[in-house]
């Protein structure tokens, strides 16, 4: 016999797990070092992304805004402009009227705008919707339905034990009319 207070094949076991054990832990350490290098890749191309659509944005403001601020050279002629709805009593020809300044949207600029008005109307109808269906609006709908049910219950009883007089006096009334007709022969 041996000294050995372990059989060898339990030793050669443990050994085998502990192995197992270490090549789980590295494979798990290689595919989180690998989806963290994936993720700063992917955080480098959006940055870059974001970088050359601000770009854009800033190429497209500079080509849709004017060379001179007409709009605050406008707003500062309209505040010292006093506005009279008639020209009642004045003499002369009648004002000026102002020319509106139409802009002119590019194809990618329309199709934008039309694609944010899009999204927030859906946005818009989500959120009524998530709304309506909420549990507190569920409730409030309930109740309402309850007391309308029992309003309607109500006016049909009532309605009932009026129709019900009415049918009863002329039926009375007929009576009277037939015992009527008796005594007078």
């Amino acid at each position: 016999m041996t000294n050995s207070s372990m059989p060898g094949w339990a030793l050669v076991a443990t050994l085998t797990a502990v192995g197992v054990l270490v090549l789980i832990a590295l494979a798990t350490v290689l595919l989180a070092l690998r989806a963290r290098r994936a993720a700063r890749r992917r955080l480098e191309e959006a940055e870059a992304s974001e970088a050359e659509l601000r770009e854009r944005l800033e190429a497209l403001e500079k080509r849709l805004t004017p060379a001179e601020p007409v709009g605050r050279r406008r707003r500062r002629d309209l505040a010292e402009r006093e506005y009279v709805i008639t020209s009642l009593g004045e003499d002369g020809e009648p004002a000026e009227v102002e020319q509106v300044v139409q802009r002119t949207l590019t194809a990618p600029a329309f199709a934008d705008a039309v694609f944010r008005e899009t999204v927030v109307h859906g946005a818009a109808l989500v959120h009524g919707v998530r709304r309506a269906l909420s549990p507190e609006v569920r409730f409030k709908i309930r109740y309402e339905m309850h007391r309308e049910v029992k309003r309607a219950r109500k006016d049909r009883k009532s309605e009932m034990r009026e129709a019900l007089r009415e049918y009863r006096a002329r039926q009375r009334a007929a009576v009277d009319e037939d015992v009527r007709m008796e005594d007078s022969r």
